[in-house]
């Protein structure tokens, strides 16, 4: 999997998909500094899910993004994402595969480098690591540290995804030490202050 660092941000949606959010979606991601976008829905219908995903599939696509699903490979297959995401409770990734084939296929490891190496040697694309802050998206169960980066880093070549209350004043951290992509969704979605392209924008 290619890592571009001017392209260092896997987005997230946020948990509901409002009217305006495909507008908000093409201005943030024309900016150019997402490499994935992540569709996480809960509460939704299959219908509901399939008529949003095709939605930003295409947008997606436009602007050059990896379109990721979250916990469903199912619904990766039948719209064609470039992917799906997986918790460590979601489908066995070996499943997963058989199903996606050469797609893109990620898996959060938490706080655990065990896991992370069974996850690499079940053939995951890269790992999620987290939560790094405190974070409002997501109640936080786990905490991960900087050394759990740099650890992996000295043991296996795979792409590594920091996540959690990821925003403009901790970013750099990350960065600085070795997270090839910064998962973010609450900075850019429900911030008060500004509005999501101006909150990427501060990510530089």
């Amino acid at each position: 999997m290619k890592i571009n660092k001017k392209k260092f941000i896997y987005l997230i949606s946020p948990n509901k998909i409002s009217k305006n959010f495909y507008h908000n979606l093409r201005k943030v991601l024309k900016i150019g500094k997402v490499s994935f976008f992540q569709l996480r829905l809960k509460n939704h219908s299959m219908k509901r899910k399939i008529q949003i995903a095709l939605k930003i599939r295409e947008i997606c696509k436009k602007m050059n993004v990896k379109f990721i699903i979250n916990d469903n490979p199912i619904l990766a297959k039948r719209i064609d994402a470039d992917g799906c995401h997986l918790g460590q409770k979601d489908t066995n990734i070996k499943v997963a595969r058989k199903l996606l084939k050469r797609k893109i296929i990620g898996m959060t490891c938490h706080n655990s480098i065990r896991l992370a190496k069974i996850a690499f040697k079940n053939g995951a694309d890269y790992i999620a690591f987290g939560a790094f802050n405190a974070s409002r998206t997501k109640k936080v169960k786990y905490k991960a540290s900087i050394k759990i980066i740099k650890s992996l880093k000295k043991s296996l070549n795979i792409p590594i995804v920091a996540i959690g209350g990821v925003n403009n004043l901790n970013y750099k951290k990350l960065l600085l030490n070795n997270a090839d992509f910064l998962a973010i969704s609450g900075y850019i979605w429900n911030n008060k202050k500004l509005k999501p392209e101006e909150s990427i924008k501060k990510l530089k």
